[in-house]
């Protein structure tokens, strides 16, 4: 009697027909995590964006009319109570993770945090030179795209660079206790250049550390669900970037 050949059904698959559903599993979530990386840039972007234009709106009507100039530079309790809501509202969203992402606490402490800066901001930009002003702005939008180009396109992965910008947090530490020290014998300006000059510079890398956080393509990332936090860190980049920029070239003021 010839034996023929019996077929196993319970054969178990091959490697490739194994691999094959992870793989095409795998490049699904791959492709949501890029769409949701997308979203998450679109939506900090477009907050930052409405932020920067509040800011620059208020710096503008405090330093280029006249009649608001004056009557902010005569109340300067109107800063102390700006400067108490953008403390209060920087610790809750900084150090309250929750409340930064329970809507829509989140979005009326972002409002009043930016409305307290930008009025800061007004508020110091209206006792500099008017020139000198328009030209600190226009030299931070070129400071902030380039960096911002810088970070979509170079391979210098910025956020490993945490030993740096300790460093440098470290040295403008030393130049701010150094100045509070000297100040009252004394105003000396090199010193207050070196000081303003290093804070414009770690601001410029911070500013380049948090965008690329904000990509999500180096080493470190922030999560999408943070983009309160996100907005918040890149909208200070830009302001102490700004504020240090008017210290070293606002040298006239009105």
């Amino acid at each position: 009697m010839k034996k023929g050949k019996v077929g196993d059904n319970n054969e178990p698959p091959s490697y490739q027909e194994a691999t094959a559903g992870y793989e095409e599993m795998q490049a699904q979530f791959s492709w949501d995590d890029k769409t949701i990386r997308r979203t998450f840039i679109r939506k900090v972007y477009a907050i930052l964006m409405l932020q920067l234009f509040v800011t620059v709106g208020v710096v503008c009507l405090f330093t280029f009319c006249a009649p608001v100039r004056f009557y902010i530079q005569t109340h300067p309790g109107l800063y102390m109570a700006s400067y108490l809501m953008f403390f209060a509202t920087y610790i809750a969203l900084s150090c309250c993770g929750d409340l930064r992402r329970q809507f829509p606490w989140n979005v009326i402490l972002l409002v009043l945090f930016t409305l307290s800066m930008a009025f800061m901001m007004g508020f110091v930009s209206s006792f500099y030179n008017t020139k000198s002003v328009a030209l600190c702005l226009g030299i931070t939008a070129l400071v902030c795209l380039s960096v911002t180009v810088f970070s979509f396109q170079s391979k210098v992965d910025v956020t490993s660079c945490q030993g740096v910008l300790f460093s440098l947090c470290i040295a403008m530490l030393l130049c701010a206790i150094t100045l509070s020290i000297v100040v009252p014998f004394g105003y000396v300006p090199w010193l207050h250049a070196i000081y303003a000059v290093i804070g414009a510079i770690l601001f410029t890398l911070f500013l380049a550390f948090d965008t690329q956080l904000l990509l999500g393509n180096k080493r470190y990332t922030i999560s999408p669900e943070e983009y309160v936090f996100a907005t918040l860190s890149l909208y200070l980049d830009i302001i102490y970037l700004f504020s240090f920029l008017l210290q070293i070239m606002g040298g006239g003021h009105d």
